[in-house]
């Protein structure tokens, strides 16, 4: 075996070189093994065996016009394993030339990224299902399209769920388009027992249960066994659904047409489908990490396409090759500097990995750590470091061999995802918190009337009203009876912004913008494309955020912060305040252009004082609400109760309400609700003068109800019962009020 057949026998992957026409001339033992192909198979064109037939004709035509041209290049497709199990791989290839540029040789690698696909599709899966269950879809089509997902994945089988009935005792089909209907009498219903076929015996040991053969398993009782195989069930396999305490939902099937045991993936689509139909079951999700296995390089220089350095026995770094360098920046010569490293490697992960990295060189085996490296520009990009000893005759270690994979985009399509589902999840509890807007008060029947004018138009709508009224509310139903209610409904709370930040947090901005700008960052009004863009709290604009807002009204387009390349958007904007707008345009602290074209409808959300006569059904409703989340159970509401919630003037409104209803609620021991008149004493039952000035009456409001909220919650701000949570507003928010208000919030700390 001569020096480059060599080295590449000694990369921890499947790797290869093969002559200039394209016929393959050396197969590492890495690709031998996996195979099971010879060394006399796998040469030349031999390889082509090991491919998936579905895929064998892409794959050739591919490699087929990189020889043509002489490029690099990669493609996937499916590799047969040495047990006929095919999984999917990444395929890279990349020429090596001679001083006059002829393709002299090519090398390639084979990544396996059969996790990766099958990690990708659950989480797609698991996503769709989150989306379907924030977009009010029933459960049974939330559960069909999981079904319909896993088959993608497992085209051979017949996926189905089934759900337990309410007496515990027997199972329900509730899911699966494609199981035969002959086959369906069986299952609907399923008694639960050790011998009622996979998914009986699955709820009953609470357990996967695999049968392999239909025709001989013991599982299945006679009653069923033919009516099985005459509907072409072979074999079955079903896991349970589970809650965390060992509550058994439901079971999740896969049919095959053919007596077998189920593959590992197979194995892991069953586990996995069971994880997201108990999300559609509970609305709760278990997202299952993506896990990206990326091979990694030992040697062969300048000529694969992956970052590679060399390094001695105990760590230090020899030799960088071209991907490398050309990443870094960096020359030859800085490689062997004792500051290499950290000149390469984000100094936190240098911290964090630093003691791991050393007992694990030190332990002579294949490691692997996830860092970041710098790169050339200065910014930096995940890397999974992958570590493996090359040992001479002797055994002995010699050199380490360490291939940087790029997992940037994973590492960010996770924090994405995990994003999205937190704010599908965020979207579930704020719909199932406000089911609809309680009343019928001649005032809030005007509201709702305006609702359902508007919200089919395009028309910007300008929402007004006090602190605590439910602007937001209006806002949601709007949208929610829109042209837009498919799409994304973005909330921007103007006032909760920086002024220095407020652009950025709109428009986006580019690389290098401003000082911290590291990156390219899409703003609210791209992001809310073809949906809708609430503003809250409107009126805290500055005036050259103003100016920008009214060309996007009038244009339909803006520039990011730091570009002057323009982007259209199709955005429905809706904006909400509790300022008198009409007296800032006339002191000349907001656009009177804008003022006009934010208020093409203008809603005026009524206070809790103009619609007294709601107060007792929002009492009613707010005290089931609150009482179920207690554990409690509440009868009745003292008459004297409800004449003291009447006669208050709830200067907070709605929030204020709610908070006193949620306190009153924990307080009560019996199943009779009262509160304690003292409570409002501090508050004077005559509505507000129209004489008062915004400054004054506004302010004197906010610090009653930021200085009730302290109170309740001791001088607490942060947490789930801090003084924040219950005024609905950021922390950051209510420390800046606080501080302009003169508030000492000491004096209510216990």
């Amino acid at each position: 075996m001569d020096f480059d057949h060599k080295i590449i026998d000694a990369i921890p992957a499947l790797a290869w070189c093969a002559q200039p026409g394209g016929a393959k001339e050396f197969l590492n033992r890495q690709w031998r093994g996996y195979t099971g192909l010879s060394v006399e198979e796998g040469l030349g064109w031999g390889w082509k065996t090991a491919i998936h037939a579905d895929d064998l004709g892409r794959l050739t035509g591919n490699w087929e016009t990189l020889l043509a041209k002489g490029e690099p290049g990669e493609a996937e497709a499916r590799l047969r394993r040495s047990d006929g199990v095919y999984r999917w791989f990444l395929f890279r290839v990349e020429p090596l030339r001679d001083e006059t540029g002829r393709v002299v040789k090519w090398y390639g690698t084979a990544t396996d990224i059969e996790d990766r696909k099958r990690a990708e599709s659950l989480c797609a899966a698991e996503k769709r299902t989150l989306e379907m269950i924030a977009d009010g879809a029933g459960l049974k089509d939330t559960l069909d399209e999981v079904c319909r997902s896993i088959e993608v994945q497992a085209p051979t089988t017949i996926t189905t769920i089934l759900l337990m009935d309410p007496n515990g005792k027997q199972l329900w089909h509730a899911a699966g388009p494609r199981v035969p209907r002959g086959w369906l009498p069986a299952i609907s219903p399923r008694p639960i027992g050790p011998r009622d076929g996979c998914c009986g015996a699955a709820a009953f040991f609470r357990r996967r249960v695999i049968v392999a053969n239909v025709a001989t398993d013991p599982v299945w009782s006679d009653a069923n066994r033919e009516l099985a195989l005459e509907n072409g069930i072979l074999a079955a396999w079903s896991q349970p659904i589970l809650t965390k305490d060992g509550e058994v939902l439901g079971t999740f099937a896969l049919y095959a047409s053919e007596p077998r045991t189920p593959t590992d993936a197979e194995l892991e689509l069953i586990e996995g489908a069971g994880q997201i139909a108990l999300i559609a079951i509970e609305r709760q999700r278990s997202q299952e990490a993506l896990r990206r296995s990326e091979a990694e390089l030992r040697r062969i220089p300048d000529v694969i396409p992956q970052a590679i350095n060399v390094l001695t026995a105990d760590g230090r770094t020899l030799y960088a090759n071209r991907v490398a360098l050309e990443y870094t920046g960096l020359g030859l010569e800085d490689v062997a500097s004792a500051d290499f490293r950290q000149r390469v490697f984000h100094p936190d992960d240098l911290e964090r990995v630093g003691a791991e990295r050393q007992l694990a060189l030190s332990r002579e085996v294949p490691f692997e750590l996830e860092m970041r490296a710098r790169r050339r520009d200065g910014n930096y990009r995940w890397f999974l470091i992958r570590y493996n000893p090359f040992r001479d005759d002797q055994g002995r270690v010699i050199r380490w061999y360490a291939t940087g994979t790029d997992i940037h985009e994973r590492k960010q399509a996770e924090e994405r995802i995990q994003k999205e589902n937190l704010a599908l999840r965020e979207e579930i509890d704020r719909s199932s918190m406000f089911e609809e807007i309680v009343g019928s008060s001649d005032a809030l029947r005007k509201v709702l009337s305006q609702i359902a004018k508007v919200a089919p138009t395009d028309s910007t709508v300008l929402i007004s009203g006090e602190t605590g009224t439910g602007k937001e509310l209006v806002a949601r139903a709007i949208h929610a009876k829109s042209k837009q209610a498919g799409r994304a409904f973005i909330r921007v709370h103007c006032a909760a912004i920086p002024q220095a930040l407020i652009a950025s947090e709109l428009f986006g901005h580019e690389k290098g913008a401003f000082t911290g700008a590291l990156q390219k960052r899409i703003g609210r009004f791209e992001a809310a494309d073809g949906g809708t863009l609430f503003l809250d709290e409107v009126g805290e604009l500055p005036p050259e955020t103003q100016i920008a807002l009214l060309r996007v009204l009038q244009e339909r387009e803006f520039e990011r912060v730091g570009s002057s390349q323009p982007i259209r958007v199709d955005v429905r904007l809706l904006a909400a305040t509790n300022r008198d707008l009409k007296a800032a345009v006339a002191s000349g602290r907001f656009r009177e252009d804008l003022f006009y074209r934010l208020n093409v409808f203008p809603i005026a959300v009524p206070s809790l004082r103009e619609r007294a006569d709601d107060i007792p059904l929002l009492v009613e409703y707010l005290v089931e609400r609150s009482a179920k989340s207690a554990g409690k159970k509440i009868k009745r509401i003292e008459q004297t109760t409800l004449d003291l919630f009447k006669a208050y003037s709830w200067p907070g409104n709605i929030r204020e309400l709610q908070n006193v209803v949620e306190r009153a609620v924990i307080l009560c021991d019996g199943d009779t609700l009262s509160i304690d008149e003292t409570w409002f004493r501090h508050e004077p039952t005559r509505p507000p003068s129209a004489a008062e000035s915004l400054n004054g009456s506004l302010a004197d409001r906010e610090r009653e109800m930021i200085e009730v909220a302290l109170r309740e919650s001791k001088g607490r701000i942060a947490g789930p019962f801090g003084a924040a949570a219950k005024l609905g507003i950021p922390r950051q928010t209510l420390d800046s009020k606080i501080a302009a208000l003169g508030i000492d919030k000491s004096q209510f700390k216990t």
